[in-house]
């Protein structure tokens, strides 16, 4: 017997919702305790995620916005390549193809069907930044790709799983494409171990509140969000609102930048997003394919509407996307995409800066809008192969109540900087200084959250390097009046004494005792400079946050400090 929705216990409704929120990050926590690479365990570069049968979000963990809304295409093509009923219990499936609903290669979905009682009642998915997945760099994020052939291994949905055996003609393709086989292997395992608590947990919801009511919860809870949302969307003003901003280069033409331009319309509880006018798709790995588009979406929607709102499919109903086909934001096969992390984040900026006028209360000034992304690759004295990232932020954009917030990732990116000691442990590279950036964040009443100067030297070997950065040439945005923050800069210091700047993007062989510094953004001030208050410019620089000269040339600071 069918449950009516309208028939549902409210409290046991929202027991359910809040089960199914902790199990989404029991998984999570399984999934980051049990990983082996720095890049997970320490950068927390991975998420979880828990789906009706249908596909779609049931629950996401506290993890990384463009996983989280990356893995419902996934599941999609898992679905349609592998359609429910003939799955079994101890099936497993997996996929990374950009091109069949993935983001880039690194990232693989890992996607468990629920039973319970012999019956599929629920999808547990996880999805892992992966250290390596081969290509013509390590780490797998080469800025002078031009195909996705050079990426690294391209893998469509397969079942890695049949009724609880491995498959270890996968497992052996995997590892003999991949430069370092047991860290992704123990990385992918521990995405097995997080799925196979979410199926468990899962199960239980199922047997002690029954399919038929189980089944009607999930339903009434994704309509409960998408009606929410769509009342949040009435409140505010209708109309269409537009904004461009640019990225630096696409890795391969490096004086040529990359535009991108949204109209966003709200009206009738819709939010649109159409990206016309946005540049062709790029020669280099810049390029997005829409899945990352839909993640860009899916955060603006969420930052923009009331936050006690349970996150699930039903928010994402709102959503209407034009992308032109053969653009930046939607790429023609076999464009390469492994550096899409950059071009979301300035999908996402410009979908919220389109808003900053008018949602200036919820809405604030523009974030560092970049995830620098860092992969050095050798291998020791006695032949031990390495492969580490690193990935830096920047400050987030002043509020009109609050200054930004230092050194924070922002947006669809959720990861933390590594620590030192991580990077250390895992590679012959020192980090000689790690600080704050004084000055990086745009100045105005309220100001911008800092970024930061990390210095890294080789110490023994050659080591390949990847410096995939963004805003060394456009500025984060202030409001209402704020000031631009500072761009980003890196050098290498060789040690014969030569500098090189790096344009945003580079490839490089490092030597013992070369040296590279990299200084992140700031994010935008917000409103005018002249409203600080002294106790605040004060304030900046006691704690080294803003320097003498500055607070003299851009505050205005007559006095002695």
């Amino acid at each position: 017997m069918t449950i009516a929705q309208n028939a549902l216990d409210p409290i046991t409704v929202e027991v359910v919702r809040n089960k199914l929120e902790g199990i989404a990050n029991e998984m999570q926590q399984t999934l980051l305790r049990s990983s082996f690479s720095p890049i997970v365990k320490e950068g927390l570069d991975a998420s979880a995620s828990l789906f009706t049968v249908k596909g779609e979000t049931l629950a996401q963990a506290i993890a990384i916005p463009i996983h989280l809304a990356t893995l419902i295409p996934c599941i999609a093509r898992i679905l349609k390549t592998f359609p429910l009923e003939t799955m079994q219990e101890g099936d497993l499936y997996l996929m990374n193809d950009p091109y069949l609903g993935g983001t880039h290669l690194p990232d693989i979905a890992l996607v468990q069907p629920v039973f319970a009682k012999g019956r599929a009642v629920a999808i547990s998915a996880t999805m892992t930044h992966h250290q390596d997945m081969g290509g013509m760099s390590p780490g797998s994020i080469p800025t002078n790709a031009t195909e996705i052939f050079q990426e690294g291994l391209r893998i469509p949905p397969l079942k890695y799983r049949d009724r609880g055996v491995v498959n270890e003609t996968l497992v052996a393709m995997i590892r003999q494409n991949v430069r370092i086989p047991d860290t992704v292997m123990g990385d992918l395992n521990a995405q097995l171990a997080a799925c196979n608590v979410g199926a468990r947990r899962m199960a239980e919801i199922v047997e002690n509140f029954g399919h038929d009511q189980t089944q009607a919860i999930f339903a009434d809870l994704l309509d409960r969000s998408e009606t929410l949302t769509r009342a949040a969307l009435r409140q505010m003003p209708e109309g269409t609102y537009r904004y461009v901003d640019f990225s630096d280069n696409d890795g391969i033409e490096l004086d040529k930048t990359i535009r991108f331009e949204v109209a966003v319309t709200i009206k009738d509880g819709t939010l649109s997003c159409d990206f016309t006018g946005s540049s062709p798709q790029v020669k280099g790995p810049f390029n997005c394919v829409p899945s990352g588009s839909l993640a860009a979406a899916c955060f603006a929607v969420r930052a923009i509407t009331d936050p006690q709102i349970p996150t699930n499919a039903g928010c994402f109903r709102a959503i209407e996307l034009t992308l032109p086909e053969g653009s930046i934001v939607n790429p023609v096969e076999p464009a390469p995409v492994n550096s899409r992390t950059a071009t979301i984040k300035r999908i996402t900026g410009c979908i919220l800066g389109a808003l900053k006028d008018v949602l200036p209360e919820r809405v604030p000034a523009d974030n560092s809008g970049e995830l620098l992304a860092l992969m050095f690759g050798g291998r020791y004295a006695n032949g031990r192969a390495f492969v580490t990232g690193e990935l830096i932020t920047g400050g987030s954009g002043a509020g009109l109540a609050s200054d930004g917030v230092d050194v924070i990732e922002t947006d669809v990116t959720n990861c933390m900087n590594l620590p030192a000691e991580a990077m250390e442990m895992e590679t012959p590279i020192r980090v000689n200084r790690l600080a704050l950036r004084p000055d990086s964040g745009g100045a105005g009443k309220r100001r911008g959250g800092l970024g930061l100067i990390k210095e890294y030297e080789i110490l023994e070997g050659e080591v390949t390097f990847t410096h995939r950065g963004e805003r060394h040439f456009f500025a984060p945005k202030g409001a209402n009046g704020g000031e631009a923050a500072a761009c980003a800069h890196s050098v290498i210091h060789r040690v014969s004494g030569a500098q090189e700047v790096i344009p945003s993007k580079q490839m490089t062989t490092l030597g013992k005792g070369d040296r590279v510094v990299v200084e992140t953004a700031g994010g935008g001030g917000n409103g005018p400079v002249t409203e600080r208050t002294r106790t605040d410019i004060l304030t900046d620089i006691a704690n080294g946050k803003v320097s003498p000269v500055k607070a003299r040339e851009v505050y205005g600071l007559t006095e002695p400090v």
